[in-house]
């Protein structure tokens, strides 16, 4: 069997559906047992040759024993397969829901850290390894094992010596497994691994191919991946070749008893035809030729027990290596997680104050932010600016508790963050994130991803407020539209424009733009901006900007420079105290006169 601390609950969970499942099997094993019984009796009553009317009525009695029997294992057949594999994709189902709320609760950095490719592996390849020992594993454990015992005393029965003999390859074969089950394991790690960079590779792929395309780079990336998929081709064909060895030899130990019994039986049918007795090692071999058949008949019946335990142990190697690379990720610590003594964050009126706040991305050695300490004022409308990589994006996401912060650094209406629970603190903020992210789906699900019972006038009001009701209700399938992968069937200034209306619909307290109207033109620019003004009065919005005409009507602006904050003023007050702002509006000027525009 196969054990650990994330499966064994589901033992008890599916205990019903085992037990029947099980029990089944062992009316189909004994049902077996019949078969060479009535075969043998069939050949002792056609011994003579001559058969009477008596012998006619009891063969006549074998054959509907016979057919009655396979009924019997045709339905446990059926019982056994519908309760065992419905409790074996049951486990898989569960096992893959509970990786998947492990990794909505995994932080930012584990997903830096490990390639999308790799975990879905986890959540495909090494699953449905599992659920194949669970299904076809215990089905060849009981049949191993109780049809094994049971075959085995009844030959004994019939004859010592000979039960003994085919005892020898049960002996070789666990011996042989015994010998290779480790070697076979790490084989599989080797060439699960070897599948996940294969993953990583095509994913990262299909992910780029337009910038593969752009570079004219197809033939370059082609034999990359062809170089990939070699090394995982010779990586599956060393395992199989391994398994195919293994078999091989429990298939010619099999076959090898087989024809020593086979060769035994006809030196003892010789042997009683002329009326010598056998006797080997002092034994003396009393067999009648039915007896003969129903021995050779239950050897028969091993030989699928013996073949089931080359591929338990197979699949068992297999299956022990795929949990344990699930357990190591399920086991994964939760760096994000509410304190024992957290309390929701209720009726937020959108105050914000950084506490000499400092935040260092995990593993990095430089801090991105550095002693910012600034108080943002309920109902307030503040933008933030400054060069590529002073840290506006750390700084509002610090918001969202992506990440751990340091205590009392943070404050959302005087209530300190991390005393606050997450789901209340997210709910209390609406966000609209760099990349834009859309699911593909239909344009109106995508707006109203945070409640999927709003209606399609709110839908396009807030559409409106975003400035883009009037495209979408251009396209032929209007809001029903697809939007695609990641919203590739839309351009970048939709796909802003739609991610703004998901965040506006949410009505938070807290609105976070992160740099969401760059793909825009200026007029939807400064509707989307008017409308943030009228309609957002007396809630906070923050609106990450690079370009200074953004922000340049705001109520405060946030200027970063080097991850420290350098001012946090009104746009007039920011004219005479900070140099990096009076930068980027000289650069601005400079650029609406090269363009011919006056902004």
């Amino acid at each position: 069997m196969l054990f650990g601390r994330y499966i064994n609950k589901y033992y008890l969970k599916y205990a019903i559906f085992f037990i029947l499942g099980i029990a089944a099997l062992v009316v189909v094993d004994l049902a077996q047992l019949f078969v060479p019984q009535f075969l043998g009796n069939i050949v002792d009553l056609l011994g003579d040759g001559a058969i009477s009317a008596e012998e006619q009525a009891k063969m006549i009695q074998m054959i509907i024993a016979t057919l009655v029997v396979a009924g019997v294992i045709m339905l446990g057949r059926m019982l056994w397969r519908v309760t065992i594999f419905h409790a074996a994709y049951k486990i898989e189902a569960h096992l893959r829901e509970e990786m998947f709320l492990k990794a909505e609760r995994l932080s930012q950095r584990y997903f830096h850290e490990n390639k999308i490719g790799t975990i879905m592996a986890w959540f495909t390849n090494d699953i449905e390894t599992i659920q194949e020992f669970f299904g076809w594993g215990t089905i060849m454990l009981v049949d191993a094992a109780f049809l094994t015992i049971i075959v085995i005393v009844r030959m004994f029965m019939l004859d010592s010596l000979l039960t003994m003999i085919a005892l020898v390859p049960i002996l070789l074969i666990a011996v042989w497994g015994a010998l290779v089950e480790k070697y076979m394991a790490k084989l599989w790690d080797i060439r699960q691994s070897s599948f996940d960079n294969l993953y990583d590779f095509s994913q990262e792929t299909f992910t780029g191919i337009s910038v593969i395309k752009a570079f004219v780079k197809e033939t370059q990336q082609l034999h990359a991946f062809a170089k990939a998929a070699k090394k995982d081709k010779d990586v599956n064909v060393d395992f199989a070749r391994i398994s195919v060895l293994f078999d091989s030899a429990i298939g010619v130990i099999i076959a090898v008893i087989f024809a020593i019994i086979m060769g035994f039986g006809g030196w003892f049918v010789y042997s009683f035809a002329t009326g010598n007795n056998i006797v080997i090692l002092g034994h003396t071999l009393d067999l009648k030729p039915g007896e003969l058949v129903t021995f050779t008949g239950y050897f028969d019946l091993l030989i699928w027990p013996m073949m089931a335990m080359g591929h338990i142990i197979s699949m068992h190697s297999r299956a022990k290596t795929s949990l344990g690379r699930i357990t190591h990720f399920l086991d994964e610590p939760e760096e994000i997680h509410d304190k024992a003594s957290a309390k929701d964050l209720k009726e937020v009126k959108g105050s914000i104050k950084f506490n000499d706040f400092s935040f260092t991305y995990p593993g990095s050695k430089e801090p991105s932010l550095k002693n910012i300490s600034l108080e943002i004022q309920a109902g307030e409308t503040v933008g933030i600016v400054g060069k590529i990589g002073c840290g506006k994006t750390t700084l509002v996401n610090s918001l969202l508790r992506l990440y751990n912060v340091d205590n009392h650094s943070i404050e959302i209406d005087g209530v300190n963050l991390m005393d606050c629970t997450i789901k209340s603190v997210r709910d209390n903020i609406a966000y609209v994130p760099q990349d834009n992210f859309l699911f593909s789906d239909k344009i109106s699900n995508n707006i109203a991803f945070s409640n999927k019972e709003l209606p399609l006038e709110k839908i396009r009001e807030s559409s409106a407020f975003s400035d883009v009701d009037k495209d979408i209700m251009e396209f032929p399938n209007k809001y029903d539209t697809i939007t695609g992968e990641r919203g590739v069937t839309l351009s970048g200034g939709q796909k802003q424009r739609i991610s703004i209306a998901r965040a506006h619909i949410k009505d938070a307290p807290i609105l976070i733009l992160d740099d969401s109207v760059s793909a825009v033109d200026v007029s939807t620019e400064e509707a989307i901006l008017k409308h943030i003004k009228e309609e957002r009065a007396g809630k906070t919005t923050l609106v990450v900007a690079s370009r200074v005409s953004t922000v340049s009507h705001l109520d405060k602006i946030i200027v970063l420079k080097d991850g420290e904050l350098e001012a946090f003023a009104s746009p007039k007050e920011l004219l005479k105290i900070s140099p990096t702002y009076k930068t980027m509006v000289y650069l601005q000027k400079l650029e609406d006169e090269v363009e011919g525009g006056d902004r």
